[in-house]
Formats: C-alpha cells, structure tokens, sequence
C-alpha cells in the first residue's frame, strides 16, 4: 500500500472553493423565469378547463332542451299564436303548449295545460328567437316564405345565444343554437 501525502495548501483552496455573489444572482434570475413560466402555464391551463367545462354544460343544456321542445313541436296539431318571444301550440292531446322568452330572466319557459314547469328550459339565454314560416317553399331555394297567420306556420325556427360569467373572463359565450321544426301533423 502505498500513503502519498497531500499539501495543505491545496486542500485549503478546495475547501474555499464556492459560489459567487454574481453566480448566485444568476441563478435565482433563471429560476424566478422558470417558475414564473410555469406559473403561467398552469394559470392558462386551468383557465382553458374551466371554459372548456362551460362550454361542454352550455351545449348540452341547449342539446336538451332543443330535443325536447323539437319532439314537442312536431307532434303538436298547430300554432294558436306566435311572436319573437312565444310560441303556443295545440298539443296532440288538445292542450295548449306554450314557449315563452323572458329577455329579463334570461330564461325559456315551458307551460301545458296551464301549468308551467318546476324548471325552466334554458337559463342564462341572451337572445332568443322564434320564426314562423308557410309550407310552400320559395322556387329555386331552400328558404321558406314567412307565414302571414299562425294558421298557415308548418315550420318553426329557433335561434338563441346563451352565455354565463366566469371568473377568468367577463363573459363566455356559446355559439348560437338555430333549428327549423316542422309540424308534421299540420
């Protein structure tokens, strides 16, 4: 076995051996840019789900609630009366059927017979309109002539706009729902 001794001196220099001020300084810049980069991406991201996750419940309130009153509307006998707001219908059991807009409330009401559901069909509705239109379609296009009376409507358009407030952004909109119903019994 061979013992090799070392200088001292050598030693000392080593255990002297550490970080400047200036490499410190540079570091701590580097890791306040990461973290701050991160920061942001999970800030983003989070934002991005949260609108995502409004838009999925968005959709599939206005999907529910188009299903139904689609399903209603064809198998009513005919329209009674109708404006921008409201439609009413005679319903194939010879109630009355009627959709009612409140611009105010922001909501789209249901009532049968007098009585009205426990829940309205959309909440958070910004606009929301109803169209009548005749059964002879206009020669050469796929657009129908606007009915004159409710008793001539065989088609119903439906168009509206719902939104709801966020915490990251003033308002989140979905993208206009539009259908157009024929009353199949009429």
């Amino acid at each position: 076995m061979v013992f090799k001794i070392t200088s001292t001196k050598q030693l000392r220099k080593h255990l002297r051996a550490g970080m400047t001020l200036v490499e410190v300084l540079v570091t701590t810049a580097i890791c306040g840019l990461v973290l701050m980069g991160l920061a942001s991406l999970v800030f983003y991201t989070g934002r991005s789900f949260a609108a995502l996750a409004n838009y999925v419940d968005l959709d599939a309130k206005s999907r529910n609630a188009l299903d139904s009153m689609s399903r209603e509307i064809r198998q009513s006998k005919r329209v009674i009366t109708g404006t921008s707001t409201s439609l009413t219908f005679e319903d194939s059991d010879g109630k009355e059927l009627v959709y009612t807009y409140d611009p105010a409330a922001r909501t789209l009401t249901r009532t049968k017979g007098g009585v009205a559901d426990a829940d309205p069909l959309l909440t958070e509705c910004n606009f929301l309109e109803f169209a009548m239109f005749q059964r002879n379609p206009i020669s050469g296009k796929y657009d129908q002539h606007p009915a004159a009376a409710a008793s001539t409507c065989k088609l119903v358009q439906l168009r509206w706009v719902c939104s709801r407030d966020l915490i990251t952004a003033k308002w989140n909109t979905e993208s206009v729902q539009s259908a157009k119903i024929v009353i199949r019994k009429q």
